[in-house]
Order: C-alpha cells, then structure tokens, then sequence
C-alpha cells in the first residue's frame, strides 16, 4: 500500500512590515509633498469658507447615501424580476438597465432638470400644488438622476447575485416549510446581498465621484463651493488640491467601512 502524504494546513502569509526601504521612501515623498503644499501655496482662504466647505461635505454625504440606498432598493426588485419573471416584466427591466447604463448621466440630470422640471412649469395644477416648492428646486431632479443611475447598475449586479444563490439552499428552504415571501428574506436576498459586498462597494465609490454633477444643475454640494472659491479667489491648484483631499477621505472612509462589513458576515462559499 503507497503512503498517503499528509497536506500541510494552510498558514496565511504574515503581514509585511511598514517600515520596508521602498515604503518609507514613499512615506518619506508623501511628506514632503504636503509640508511643500503648506509651505508654498495659499491656503488663507479656507477660513473665510470653512461654513460653506462643511455644508457642502454634508450636501455631498446626504446625496450620496439617500440615492444609494433609495437606488439599492430599487435594484433589489429590478434584479429579482429578471430571474423570476415573468417575461414581460423582466424585459422593461432588462431594457431600462440597459437604456440607464448606455446613456450618460449627466445627460439624464440635463433631461430631467431642464426637460420634465420645465414640463411641470407649464401646468398651473402642478404650480398651485403642495409639491411645487420642491418641485421648483435642482436637488429633486439631481436626486432622482442619481438614484435611477445606481439602481440600472446595481440592478445588474444583483441579478447575477440572486441567479448565483446555490439552488439547494433554496430548495432544502422549502423543504423546510418556508413561504416564498420568508425564504426570499431569509436565506435568498442575505445570500445575494452577501455576494454583492465586494461590488456594492465600488459602485458606492463611484456613485460618489459622480455627486459633483449635480452641482451643474445649481445643487450646492462641495464641488460647487470649490468652484464659487475658484471664482472669488483665482485660484486654481489649492481649491482642486484640497478637494481630492476631501473626495480621497470619504472614498478611504467608505472603503474601510465596507470591509469591515465584509468582515462581519460570515463568508459560507459559493
């Protein structure tokens, strides 16, 4: 009888140190570059701003997370019915996803800021009701532009999701006794929602580098108060300079609180 050869356990690679030669170079680099950007540019005009930078931040934030949330609950269904059906259904699904990921956003914002918000100024029912004072405004429409670009995204993504979920553990779910409507919250939308982690993240990256466009529809936001600087001040590399700083933050605060997300729910393979 041949030996059986025993497979040594996996040890996972011990983390590399910090202070490695081409890590503090880069250190030693990034150092220099801000204490140069301290020391040679100007930055006396933040505190003149600093009220409109930090209502801006906060625009920027509270559009992010209201349109990627309200969009996640649009994609839910959007990628469910193109799994489920029926057909007809899955199909409008299938080509708004399309129509919305084809088309840019910007031209979407335009088509609805300037397009239906110009539509519902010409009737006086609308005018002479309780929604026109909202109606009238730019962050309704840079709202709805938004959502609608995150849901035909994430709509995708949570159609492969839902079609990935292992079909046995839907079955042993009936198996067991479980309503459609009990095994879709308890084992079908967790385990899609699981698998979607990695990619939501960097669809909520990127829903946050898309914010400043609704600047352009005069929505206040960050951006739009780096560009009022810009204006009054004339200047060009120390507003822009200091919002990447800005946008680089929330994108490393955003990334490091999904993974820690990640991290909490149990990853149970494919």
């Amino acid at each position: 009888m041949s030996e059986v050869t025993a497979i040594p356990a996996y040890q996972a690679p011990k983390a590399r140190s910090l202070f490695e030669p081409h890590r503090i170079f880069l250190m030693v680099l990034f150092a220099i570059i801000l204490l140069s950007m301290a020391w040679f540019m100007r930055w006396d005009w933040i505190p003149r701003y600093q009220t409109r930078l930090l209502w801006g931040i906060w625009e920027t934030i509270v559009m992010l997370f209201s349109t990627a949330i309200a969009g996640f609950i649009l994609a839910v269904p959007l990628g469910l019915v193109q799994v489920t059906g029926p057909k007809p259904l899955a199909w409008l699904a299938r080509g708004f996803c399309t129509l919305i990921r084809g088309t840019p956003l910007l031209l979407q914002l335009w088509l609805l800021y300037y397009g239906l918000g110009s539509l519902f100024a010409q009737y006086p029912e609308i005018r002479q009701s309780f929604l026109w004072p909202y109606l009238r405004q730019a962050w309704p429409y840079g709202f709805a532009a938004l959502t609608i670009s995150f849901a035909a995204y994430e709509g995708e993504v949570m159609r492969g999701a839902f079609a990935g979920v292992p079909k046995g553990e839907l079955e042993a779910a009936k198996a067991y006794g479980m309503g459609r409507f009990t095994m879709f919250r308890r084992i079908w939308l967790p385990r899609a929602i699981q698998r979607t982690l990695p990619t939501l993240t960097g669809e909520t990256v990127i829903q946050l580098k898309s914010t400043p466009l609704v600047a352009t529809v005069t929505v206040v936001d960050v951006y739009a108060v780096i560009s009022k600087v810009r204006q009054d001040t004339f200047l060009t590399y120390e507003p822009l300079l200091l919002l990447a700083a800005i946008y680089l933050i929330l994108t490393g605060i955003l990334v490091f609180s999904f993974r820690q997300l990640e991290k909490r729910i149990p990853n149970r393979g494919v």
